[in-house]
This record gives structure tokens, C-alpha cells and sequence, in this order.
């Protein structure tokens, strides 16, 4: 059974670049292994984190995310089955606030800055269907 789990935490205060960029590998190499696939993004201190695969696969990157301390205050904002994979090319792809993606940040925000624990449920979604089609992706 496929699902897919989206949550947020807040960046650690002492995060630095090569930090996201270990993240972002990590999750890469990991993830390939486990059959693992989703979109992660930072904008403001907060990641936005939107996974998909087996069941079991998906909790144990959940889990091991929880024992990352440079992540704080974790959530899940959705959770369910899935029918298909809809990151099905990238084990893990890194949207930032970048110039180009502001504004699809901002379309969705209920505040002046994205802030993903107070989007709903449908906002969410819509947020990563716009992601799939048209952010500009880090590597």
C-alpha cells in the first residue's frame, strides 16, 4: 500500500547551508534505498516535507527524522493512502525560497511569511500539486 505524509518542523537554530545540503543528500541516498520519494522544502526556518511509499518504508523516515535534532517541533499536517506515487523521479527534491519560487510561497501563505503549520489540508495539496508543475528545483 502506498501513502504519503506530509509534515513540517522548524529548523534548528545553529543550521547552516552545509547542513541543509547534508540533509538533502542524506535524504537522497537514503530514500532510494527504501523506495522512498517526496519533496522537501525550507522557506523561513521551516521545512515542508511531503513523502510517499510503502507504509512502513515511510514511518522509518519519519522516525529517523525525529531523532534529527536539526529538526524541531515536528508535525504531521496529512497523512493517507495514495493511489500513485506523484514524486515518482526524485528520491528527495529540494524547493527553497529562492526568487523564482516566493511568490508560489506566498500564493499559499496565510501570512506574510510561509508558514505550513497553519495551512489546511486542501491548501497543502494544492501547494504540492503547484510544486510538481512549476518550482524552480535545487540539487
Amino acid at each position: 500500500m502506498l501513502i504519503q505524509l506530509t509534515y513540517a518542523s522548524r529548523t534548528s537554530p545553529n543550521i547552516g547551508p552545509a547542513d541543509i545540503k547534508d540533509i538533502l543528500q542524506s535524504s537522497q541516498r537514503n530514500n532510494g534505498i527504501l523506495g522512498v520519494t517526496g519533496a522537501l522544502c525550507l522557506a523561513n526556518g521551516i521545512f515542508l516535507q511531503q513523502l510517499e511509499g510503502d507504509r512502513q518504508a515511510v514511518n522509518q523516515v519519519y522516525h529517523r527524522l525525529l531523532r534529527d535534532s536539526r529538526h524541531t517541533d515536528p508535525a504531521i499536517l496529512d497523512f493517507g493512502e495514495i493511489s500513485c506515487r506523484r514524486f515518482g523521479a526524485w528520491n528527495m527534491g529540494l524547493i527553497s525560497a529562492v526568487p523564482d519560487n516566493r511568490q508560489l510561497f506566498l500564493k499559499y501563505s496565510n501570512t506574510a511569511h510561509f508558514d505550513p503549520y497553519l495551512m489546511s489540508v486542501p491548501t497543502l495539496r494544492a501547494f504540492f500539486d503547484e510544486v510538481i508543475q512549476s518550482v524552480r528545483w535545487l540539487s
